[in-house]
Protein backbone atom coordinates (compact mmCIF):
# COMPACT_ATOMS: atom_id res chain seq x y z
CA UNK A 1 0.00 0.00 0.00
CA UNK A 2 1.25 3.39 -0.89
CA UNK A 3 1.57 6.16 1.44
CA UNK A 4 -1.22 8.21 -0.37
CA UNK A 5 -3.85 5.13 0.50
CA UNK A 6 -2.55 4.59 3.59
CA UNK A 7 -4.09 8.03 4.77
CA UNK A 8 -6.73 7.49 3.52
CA UNK A 9 -7.54 3.88 4.96
CA UNK A 10 -6.74 5.51 8.21
CA UNK A 11 -8.24 8.44 8.19
CA UNK A 12 -11.78 6.95 6.65
CA UNK A 13 -11.07 4.37 9.68
CA UNK A 14 -11.30 6.88 12.70
CA UNK A 15 -13.61 8.82 11.25
CA UNK A 16 -16.37 6.19 10.95
CA UNK A 17 -15.12 5.05 14.77
CA UNK A 18 -14.39 7.72 16.72
CA UNK A 19 -16.15 11.20 14.76
CA UNK A 20 -16.41 13.05 17.88
CA UNK A 21 -12.85 12.83 18.94
CA UNK A 22 -11.64 15.16 20.89
CA UNK A 23 -8.85 16.08 24.20
CA UNK A 24 -8.75 14.24 27.92
CA UNK A 25 -7.83 17.21 29.55
CA UNK A 26 -10.58 19.14 31.18
CA UNK A 27 -11.14 22.58 30.84
CA UNK A 28 -14.11 25.41 30.57
CA UNK A 29 -12.21 27.85 29.04
CA UNK A 30 -9.17 28.82 26.82
CA UNK A 31 -6.95 29.76 29.39
CA UNK A 32 -7.83 26.49 31.52
CA UNK A 33 -6.62 24.60 28.04
CA UNK A 34 -3.91 26.17 27.74
CA UNK A 35 -2.44 25.76 31.55
CA UNK A 36 -3.94 22.31 30.98
CA UNK A 37 -1.70 21.60 28.04
CA UNK A 38 1.29 23.47 29.69
CA UNK A 39 1.05 21.66 32.13
CA UNK A 40 1.03 18.25 30.24
CA UNK A 41 3.86 18.32 29.03
CA UNK A 42 6.01 14.65 30.09
CA UNK A 43 2.97 14.52 32.21
CA UNK A 44 -0.66 12.26 32.15
CA UNK A 45 -3.47 13.99 31.46
CA UNK A 46 -4.76 11.64 34.21
CA UNK A 47 -2.04 13.03 36.73
CA UNK A 48 -3.29 16.96 35.10
CA UNK A 49 -6.87 16.31 35.49
CA UNK A 50 -6.44 15.70 39.08
CA UNK A 51 -4.36 18.60 39.65
CA UNK A 52 -6.23 21.42 37.42
CA UNK A 53 -9.64 21.50 39.10
CA UNK A 54 -8.85 23.00 42.54
CA UNK A 55 -6.18 25.12 40.68
CA UNK A 56 -8.72 26.55 38.42
CA UNK A 57 -11.10 27.13 41.13
CA UNK A 58 -8.74 29.49 43.22
CA UNK A 59 -7.39 31.08 39.49
CA UNK A 60 -10.37 30.85 37.08
CA UNK A 61 -8.52 32.78 34.42
CA UNK A 62 -5.37 34.96 33.13
CA UNK A 63 -6.25 38.19 35.50
CA UNK A 64 -6.27 35.47 38.63
CA UNK A 65 -3.29 33.99 38.14
CA UNK A 66 -1.62 37.14 36.99
CA UNK A 67 -1.47 38.03 41.02
CA UNK A 68 -0.55 34.25 42.30
CA UNK A 69 3.50 33.86 43.07
CA UNK A 70 5.15 30.35 41.91
CA UNK A 71 4.76 28.84 45.26
CA UNK A 72 1.52 29.68 45.22
CA UNK A 73 0.70 27.59 41.89
CA UNK A 74 3.49 25.16 43.35
CA UNK A 75 1.40 23.92 46.10
CA UNK A 76 -1.39 22.79 43.95
CA UNK A 77 1.13 21.09 40.94
CA UNK A 78 4.30 19.65 42.81
CA UNK A 79 3.21 16.42 41.91
CA UNK A 80 2.95 17.41 38.03
CA UNK A 81 6.77 16.41 36.38
CA UNK A 82 8.96 19.63 36.28
CA UNK A 83 6.80 21.82 38.76
CA UNK A 84 9.04 24.73 39.70
CA UNK A 85 9.55 24.87 35.81
CA UNK A 86 5.92 24.81 35.16
CA UNK A 87 5.12 27.00 38.44
CA UNK A 88 7.28 30.20 36.70
CA UNK A 89 6.17 29.88 33.21
CA UNK A 90 2.51 29.51 34.29
CA UNK A 91 2.72 32.84 35.90
CA UNK A 92 4.78 34.43 33.58
CA UNK A 93 1.92 33.35 31.27
CA UNK A 94 -0.65 34.97 32.90
CA UNK A 95 1.24 38.24 33.44
CA UNK A 96 1.83 38.34 29.73
CA UNK A 97 -2.17 37.94 28.99
CA UNK A 98 -3.42 40.02 31.41
CA UNK A 99 -0.86 43.15 30.48
CA UNK A 100 -0.56 42.12 26.10
CA UNK A 101 -4.06 40.79 25.96
CA UNK A 102 -6.49 42.50 28.45
CA UNK A 103 -6.81 38.82 30.08
CA UNK A 104 -7.77 37.19 26.66
CA UNK A 105 -6.22 33.78 24.91
CA UNK A 106 -4.60 34.79 21.79
CA UNK A 107 -6.25 32.80 18.55
CA UNK A 108 -2.75 32.93 16.23
CA UNK A 109 0.22 30.77 15.96
CA UNK A 110 2.50 33.61 16.50
CA UNK A 111 1.11 35.39 19.56
CA UNK A 112 0.43 32.43 21.44
CA UNK A 113 4.31 31.25 20.95
CA UNK A 114 5.01 34.69 22.46
CA UNK A 115 4.01 33.66 25.84
CA UNK A 116 6.27 32.67 28.21
CA UNK A 117 6.15 28.76 28.10
CA UNK A 118 4.17 28.10 25.17
CA UNK A 119 5.87 26.39 22.47
CA UNK A 120 4.39 25.02 19.01
CA UNK A 121 3.10 22.19 20.29
CA UNK A 122 0.87 23.67 22.99
CA UNK A 123 -0.26 26.78 20.41
CA UNK A 124 -1.33 24.32 17.85
CA UNK A 125 -3.65 22.21 20.29
CA UNK A 126 -5.22 25.59 21.70
CA UNK A 127 -5.92 26.93 18.59
CA UNK A 128 -6.98 23.22 17.13
CA UNK A 129 -9.61 22.62 20.42
CA UNK A 130 -10.56 25.92 21.57
CA UNK A 131 -10.92 28.23 18.27
CA UNK A 132 -11.85 24.94 15.98
CA UNK A 133 -8.74 25.71 13.82
CA UNK A 134 -7.25 23.03 11.45
CA UNK A 135 -3.88 22.94 13.45
CA UNK A 136 -1.92 19.73 14.01
CA UNK A 137 -0.23 19.69 17.14
CA UNK A 138 2.96 17.22 17.24
CA UNK A 139 3.76 15.64 20.61
CA UNK A 140 5.79 12.27 21.49
CA UNK A 141 2.50 10.08 20.77
CA UNK A 142 1.82 11.86 17.38
CA UNK A 143 5.61 12.01 16.13
CA UNK A 144 5.75 8.22 17.07
CA UNK A 145 2.93 6.66 15.28
CA UNK A 146 3.23 8.82 12.18
CA UNK A 147 6.34 7.25 11.62
CA UNK A 148 5.21 3.74 12.66
CA UNK A 149 2.83 3.99 10.36
CA UNK A 150 4.92 5.56 7.28
CA UNK A 151 2.49 8.25 7.35
CA UNK A 152 5.74 10.57 6.99
CA UNK A 153 9.22 9.80 5.67
CA UNK A 154 12.21 9.06 8.08
CA UNK A 155 13.94 12.52 6.90
CA UNK A 156 10.86 13.84 8.69
CA UNK A 157 12.91 13.86 11.97
CA UNK A 158 11.65 16.96 13.85
CA UNK A 159 7.92 17.90 15.24
CA UNK A 160 7.40 20.60 12.72
CA UNK A 161 8.92 18.52 9.62
CA UNK A 162 5.83 15.80 10.89
CA UNK A 163 3.33 18.57 11.18
CA UNK A 164 4.43 19.65 8.16
CA UNK A 165 3.81 16.43 6.21
CA UNK A 166 0.47 15.56 7.84
CA UNK A 167 -1.08 18.74 7.00
CA UNK A 168 0.00 18.00 3.42
CA UNK A 169 -1.93 14.82 3.32
CA UNK A 170 -4.89 14.77 5.56
CA UNK A 171 -7.95 16.90 4.41
CA UNK A 172 -8.29 20.20 6.03
CA UNK A 173 -11.66 18.93 7.35
CA UNK A 174 -10.36 16.31 9.61
CA UNK A 175 -6.68 17.71 10.40
CA UNK A 176 -8.38 18.82 14.10
CA UNK A 177 -9.60 15.46 14.87
CA UNK A 178 -6.50 13.77 12.95
CA UNK A 179 -4.35 15.13 15.96
CA UNK A 180 -6.46 13.12 18.64
CA UNK A 181 -6.88 9.88 16.94
CA UNK A 182 -2.84 9.35 16.26
CA UNK A 183 -2.15 10.67 20.13
CA UNK A 184 -5.20 8.14 21.32
CA UNK A 185 -4.02 5.68 19.24
CA UNK A 186 -0.37 6.09 20.42
CA UNK A 187 -1.56 6.43 24.30
CA UNK A 188 -3.18 2.94 24.53
CA UNK A 189 -2.41 1.47 21.22
CA UNK A 190 0.97 1.99 19.43
CA UNK A 191 2.45 2.17 23.17
CA UNK A 192 6.01 3.42 23.14
CA UNK A 193 7.23 0.09 24.77
CA UNK A 194 5.72 -2.89 23.85
CA UNK A 195 3.19 -1.79 21.18
CA UNK A 196 -0.47 -3.85 20.92
CA UNK A 197 0.58 -4.94 17.73
CA UNK A 198 -1.55 -8.10 17.87
CA UNK A 199 -4.91 -6.05 18.57
CA UNK A 200 -4.40 -3.32 15.93
CA UNK A 201 -6.89 -2.73 13.16
CA UNK A 202 -3.93 -1.55 10.80
CA UNK A 203 -1.47 -4.56 11.41
CA UNK A 204 -1.89 -5.59 7.83
CA UNK A 205 -1.20 -2.00 6.51
CA UNK A 206 1.78 -1.05 8.99
CA UNK A 207 5.24 -1.02 8.21
CA UNK A 208 6.46 -1.35 11.41
CA UNK A 209 3.93 -4.15 13.05
CA UNK A 210 5.49 -7.07 14.34
CA UNK A 211 2.09 -9.07 14.19
CA UNK A 212 2.63 -10.90 10.75
CA UNK A 213 5.62 -12.97 10.65
CA UNK A 214 6.28 -11.32 7.61
CA UNK A 215 7.48 -8.15 9.70
CA UNK A 216 11.33 -7.24 10.48
CA UNK A 217 13.14 -7.00 13.40
CA UNK A 218 11.17 -4.71 15.93
CA UNK A 219 9.91 -1.39 16.27
CA UNK A 220 13.12 1.48 16.51
CA UNK A 221 12.15 4.28 19.02
CA UNK A 222 11.46 7.47 17.39
CA UNK A 223 12.92 10.69 18.71
CA UNK A 224 10.69 12.83 21.24
CA UNK A 225 9.51 16.38 21.44
CA UNK A 226 10.88 17.91 24.17
CA UNK A 227 8.97 20.60 26.43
Amino acid sequence: MNRKDRYAFIVDYFRQRQPDVTTELFFDSPFQLLVATMLSAQCTDKRINMVTPPLFEKYPDAVTMATASEADILSFINSVSYPNAKAKHLVAMAKQLADEFCGVVPDTIDQLTSLNGVGRKTANVVLSVAFKQPTMAVDTHVFRVSHRLGLVAKTANTPEKVERELMRNIPEEYVSRAHHWLLLHGRYICTSRNPKCSTCDFSTICPSSTKSSTTKGSISKSNNEKG
